[in-house]
């Protein structure tokens, strides 16, 4: 009995890897459909083969990639499926290019892509009419760029910037819109404006999704001459050489040649590796016999294949105990996002057997495993298929080119090659496998156009479009902050300023000269730093550090100010110990990163605490006196406290170190700041006009007092409210690292509370403040990883998200992440436009210092913020020096510098001492000259004596009587 059930579960075993082992293709096959890729991709360019070859090779008139001399504004549509966008594009040229967009998603309609022509192109207008009334654009006439992701012939063109003329071969991807098939697209698109007659657009391009994925991604790798989609559909284009592509007239130069790759199989010549399930689902589709290729490789047929497969598997008993529920008989039913869920590593099979039952599948654990061998083989042959497909492409460009070795780049786009956890791995072996003479780097489309962009829609952007600022409104805020610095510079400080404007007494950045051994203290947060900092001059001047970081409790944050400074005077002191320096008095910086009063260098009254911290009997204290209090009190060592500063002074005057130009330091982490240095002509509140000192401009506070409520979203007036400080800091809470990952939270409840995210759920977790951290928004927002760090953070949240949750989620922590590099962008702007005044510069050239987890982290911000500053800036050459070393160095460079300051005014004093005589000194001076007076007058002495006194014979002095 045992034996029987042995065979017969072995038979089934084998049954199902023999269904299995069709999907497998040895290395001999992959090479076999690279080499049938090859021929077609010839015979394609072949004018006498090109109508009947089934890779279409179709022209794009498109010449290069960007050279980076490409500006202006233009509008773009970008037409490719169920959803479409309309966007508007700024391209400037300068000492940094940069692209900026703007853009709204639009459905399609089911019944408008299977009705009329007509009816799709009116749908279009109706659309870009819209977006034009949203971006307030109506009556501007702007250049038309078209990303049509269909197959079509180009015929006419002048320029890179001039194809406008597009016969449509054949839908695809669900479309059967009738009158279109051998029409030009451009033309119909004309007839729906005029129709409209509400605007007119110039339409100066055409192309489809592959090429504007290769020149989004050659804008920022000029190696990109490729352009992949995986996703919906399948695509790829290359820069072919304009001496093979027979029907095109000229020799000279190259062409981007979109291939149609999809077509691949239609002359029968991939039959060897079809499948029935492959001809079953072909079958089935509204164009059968076409785009076979396509119906091996993409995401809208790899979960219809794997549903064919396990009716199948069911059917003969092998699964799910024989029964096919009507729901698996509905075509379509398994998606191909399935295939990604189910793929994923990091799944249990009972999370497996989860998303069956939710199809109505009762499945066991043998189940689950079965199903996710099945789609392991679907999705797998399909990256291999791509994978020898990109081989004999980019075989081809080794061999036109004449080279033994070829490094080049794809640009790359598609859900399917974003999500999936294993598609693009598999994709890249294949390629480094059968075409081992090229090096291929794949470069993800930040900016392509996607299925998953479905939620970026008008609704969604009701919340984030507040979040967007045009240069215009940047500069507006620009010029409210130079007002709020003006007046914080005035007489006194200004008790209405919200930007104090607090002078720090430092007088200079580092010259070089600075030299010794010091101590740093660096508190500003529950982690705070002590170092050791040895300057020398032996060869040339270099630094050395130690340094330990010390953790302060939260009890301690929240108690009183004798409790936090006993604990800091503690840990001095252990460090102390541990340097064996305790017998020594070593000069010390203090960063302490609050808002503080300056009379002096080394004295700091603190005006507000900030950050969490609320220790009590701190505020309106010199906080240089707690602290030698505090030192005091312990008794065993002493320490010589010469100069107390905040993060941005320490920060600029680490740059200062490496950089002399450097005038500006910004913190941009979890709290923000800046600090640069001001004319003391202008600083009312110090004596003296001449030289410089540095401005702590305490910028959290800017728009304490309203000036800022324009901009403000309901979801900042959130974070305020639930704020320790409501009311305060208000910058900084729209731009640094402590509240952007809770106003993302904000976001995404209030997004599912209305049913646009997580299909309405919301969980415990994600409703608990602090659960979204900023570290995630940057994780979120990793180019190549950022999807599926969503995923994962979704997850561990509790949330099932889908695809497009996961790109929604990306697009709302890129909307708030851009928002605070643009806003410091702005008041950066400020301070620069306020130094150039300055200096009476046609031009400013400038250093700016900064540091900051945030700055450092995030991936996209520091490249946002250097393009807005330029934009906003442009008669600026400025350079940013991130802090290696963080302020505590600074701290050290400052006490170095009032320690040389303190040298040479003991120097001095000590030279004019010797001038200065006493009371009995000029007693004894008188004695000695009555002496040497009354030897000049005696005739004994009078030869001898040094105050000769010598007779004139002018007997008396005028008497009046003359």
């Amino acid at each position: 009995m045992v034996t029987a059930v042995a065979q017969r579960l072995a038979s089934q075993r084998k049954e199902i890897d023999d269904t299995l082992a069709t999907f497998a293709l040895s290395p001999t096959q992959l090479q076999e459909v690279k080499a049938k890729m090859r021929v077609e991709l010839e015979r394609g360019l072949k004018k006498d083969s090109h109508p009947t070859a089934s890779v279409k090779m179709l022209p794009t008139y498109v010449y290069r990639t960007p050279d980076g001399t490409e500006r202006g504004k233009y509008l773009a549509l970008d037409l490719g499926g169920t959803n479409f966008r309309v966007l508007v594009v700024k391209i400037r040229t300068g000492m940094r290019n940069s692209v900026r967009m703007y853009n709204k998603i639009y459905a399609i309609p089911l019944e408008i892509m299977q009705g009329t022509g007509e009816e799709l192109f009116d749908h279009i207008v109706q659309c870009i009419s819209d977006f034009l009334d949203y971006m307030g654009m109506k009556n501007t006439r702007l250049p038309l760029g078209f990303t049509f992701s269909f197959p079509c012939n180009q015929t006419e063109v002048t320029s890179i910037v001039n194809m406008i003329l597009g016969d449509l071969v054949s839908w695809t991807k669900g479309f059967k819109a009738t009158d279109c098939e051998g029409y030009d697209v451009v033309d119909m698109l004309r007839e729906a404006i005029k129709r409209r007659n509400e605007f007119d657009l110039d339409i100066v391009a055409i192309v489809n999704d592959t090429v504007g994925t290769m020149m989004t991604c050659a804008y920022e790798d000029p190696k990109c001459q490729i352009g992949l989609i995986a996703g919906t559909g399948s695509n790829v284009c290359y820069m072919e050489e304009m001496n093979n592509i027979e029907f095109v007239e000229g020799d000279e130069g190259q062409m981007c040649v979109n291939t149609e790759w999809g077509g691949f199989g239609e002359n029968d010549n991939t039959e060897d590796i079809r499948t029935r399930y492959d001809r079953e689902v072909d079958g089935g589709s509204l164009n059968p016999g076409k785009q076979r290729f396509e119906k091996m490789t993409s995401g809208m047929y790899l979960g219809e294949i794997v549903r064919q497969i396990l009716i199948d598997l069911t059917k003969r008993g092998l699964l799910f105990r024989g029964h096919i529920t009507e729901r698996l008989k509905t075509k379509g039913i398994f998606e191909t996002k399935f295939l990604s869920q189910i793929e994923s590593d990091r799944l249990a099979l009972l999370q497996v057997r989860s998303i069956l039952q939710s199809l109505g599948l009762d499945s066991t654990c043998d189940d689950s495993i079965i199903v996710k061998e099945v789609c392991g083989a679907v999705s797998r042959r399909a990256a291999q298929l791509c994978g020898a497909g990109m081989a004999a492409v980019v075989d081809k460009i080794r061999e036109n080119r004449g080279l033994d070795h070829l490094e080049i780049t794809v640009g790359v786009d598609g859900t399917l090659y974003k999500l999936h956890p294993h598609f693009s791995t598999i994709l890249k072996d294949t390629v480094r496998e059968l075409a081992p003479n090229c090096k291929v780097d794949f470069i993800l489309s930040e900016d392509g156009s996607g299925k998953g962009a479905a939620l970026i829609t008008a609704v969604i952007d009701k919340y984030l479009y507040a979040m967007r600022f045009s240069d215009e409104t940047l500069r507006d805020i620009m010029a409210r902050f130079r007002r709020e610095m003006e007046n914080g510079l005035g007489r006194d400080i200004n008790p209405t300023a919200t930007v104090k404007m607090l002078p720090t007494f430092v007088r200079s950045i580092p010259d070089g000269s600075e030299k010794g051994d010091f101590i740093a203290l660096d508190l500003g947060g529950s982690n705070f730093r002590i170092l050791r900092v040895k300057v020398s001059h032996e060869k040339k001047q270099t630094v050395q550090m130690e340094s330990q970081i010390y953790e302060t409790p939260e009890d301690i944050i929240h108690g009183s100010g004798s409790r936090l400074f006993d604990h800091v005077a503690e840990c001095l002191g252990d460090f102390m110990e541990k340097q064996k320096i305790k017998d020594k008095k070593l000069p010390m910086g203090f960063t302490f990163s609050f808002p503080c009063a300056h009379s002096k260098l080394d004295e700091a009254v603190l005006l507000t605490w900030t950050k969490r911290f609320k220790a009590s009997g701190v505020e309106g204290m010199d906080v240089v006196k707690l602290l030698n209090k505090a030192i005091k009190k312990r008794g065993d060592y002493d320490a010589d406290i010469m100069a107390v500063v905040n993060d941005t002074v320490g920060t600029m005057m680490t740059c200062g170190f490496d950089d002399q130009r450097c005038e500006v330091g910004i913190i941009i982490g979890t709290g923000t700041n800046a600090c640069y240095m001001e004319e003391l002509r202008h600083i009312d509140m110090v004596e003296g006009d001449e030289g410089r000192m540095c401005i702590n401009t305490e910028w959290g506070a800017f728009g304490d007092d309203g000036t800022l409520e324009d901009i403000r979203t309901e979801f900042d007036r959130e974070i305020d409210r639930g704020s320790l400080n409501p009311g305060k800091q208000l910058f900084e809470k729209m731009v640094s690292g402590m509240y952007m990952g809770e106003l993302v939270r904000l976001i995404l409840v209030k997004m599912a509370k209305e049913g646009l995210l997580f299909e309405g759920r919301i969980t415990p977790e994600l409703l608990t403040k602090g659960k979204f951290d900023t570290k995630h928004v940057s994780a979120i927002e990793k180019s190549k990883e950022g999807l599926t760090k969503a995923n994962e953070i979704l997850t561990r949240l509790g949330v099932e998200p889908s695809e497009d949750d996961c790109i929604a989620v990306q697009h709302v922590c890129a909307i708030v992440s851009f928002r605070s590099a643009n806003l410091i962008a702005a008041t950066l702007g400020a301070i620069l436009t306020r130094l150039k005044d300055n200096k009476n510069s046609p031009r400013l050239r400038t250093t700016v210092g900064i540091d900051g987890s945030l700055y450092k982290m995030h991936p996209q911000y520091a490249r946002r913020l250097h393009k807005t500053v330029r934009r906003l800036v442009p008669e600026s050459d400025v350079r940013f020096l991130l802090s290696e070393s963080g302020s505590g160095k600074g701290a050290a460079m400052v006490t170095a510098w009032a320690s040389r300051l303190a040298d040479q005014t003991r120097q001095i004093a000590e030279t004019l001492a010797q001038f200065r005589l006493t009371k009995e000194q000029l007693l004894e001076v008188k004695k000695r000259m009555r002496t040497e007076i009354q030897n000049g007058l005696s005739k004994n002495t009078q030869s001898t004596a040094t105050v000769k006194m010598l007779p004139t014979y002018v007997r008396s002095t005028p008497d009046g009587t003359g």
